[in-house]
């Protein structure tokens, strides 16, 4: 893959969507962790704590890619994305309870750790949206978490407004997901000479996320209304 081709480009934009897509309880836990601090502090204490996240996140994902390359790990990456796919639709994180530094280093440590704590999910769903190419990890990287930072108030509030965002996230991950499964070196093969099949199963495994995550999301939403009006 070319730097800067179309093709790169195309798969950028994947990479940066799918962290924007899981990162907005990281952005949470960013602003929580600098809320103790005075205006001037904060702005500091985001920016470092943000360049430390960057770089823990580049190396832990560039990691993930090279553990990928061992036989069947690509598989089991791809399976355990599909899950990371319906825990979006499904989970509800409460991140209230995140302790704000009261020093600007202790809120940059706060910030980086949270953050590692907090971005396994992300890192997988990275290293399986870049396919291996490593420099379209680390410029993606370097785009998206400064964005989630900077813009995470934003984005939570157009994905609350427009609920069909997160649907069509899932989606994406969950092709990602079937994409890695299929690349499989132990699977590739037989899926080269199948398109068809290779394509039934991306789209099943996108329509499954999406009918699980919708069931389940409505269920819970349910069950919080009748708990309101009890």
């Amino acid at each position: 893959m070319d730097l800067f081709s179309l093709q790169f480009l195309i798969a950028l934009a994947n990479v940066i969507f799918v962290d924007l897509l899981l990162a907005g309880d990281n952005a949470i836990v960013i602003g929580m962790a600098a809320r103790n601090l005075d205006a001037g502090q904060q702005k500091k204490a985001i920016i470092l704590g943000t360049a430390g996240a960057v770089i823990i996140r580049i190396i832990a994902t560039v990691l993930v890619v090279k553990l990928l390359q061992i036989p069947w790990l690509f598989a089991i990456g791809g399976a355990l994305l599909l899950w990371i796919s319906v825990k979006l639709l499904t989970d509800h994180n409460e991140d209230g309870n995140v302790k704000a530094g009261k020093t600007l280093m202790g809120a940059v440590w706060t910030i980086i750790l949270a953050d590692a704590a907090m971005g396994l999910d992300n890192v997988i769903a990275v290293a399986g949206a870049a396919n291996g190419h490593i420099p379209l990890v680390i410029i993606g990287l370097v785009i998206s978490v400064p964005i989630v930072v900077w813009g995470s108030t934003l984005f939570i509030k157009v994905i609350d407004r427009f609920q069909w965002i997160v649907y069509i996230g899932s989606a994406v991950l969950a092709y990602n997901a079937a994409k890695m499964i299929t690349e499989e070196k132990g699977l590739h093969t037989f899926f080269e000479h199948s398109p068809a099949l290779k394509w039934s199963l991306m789209i099943t495994c996108m329509v499954l996320v999406v009918v699980i995550g919708y069931i389940v999301r409505s269920h819970s939403m349910q069950h919080k209304q009748q708990e309101q009006n009890a």
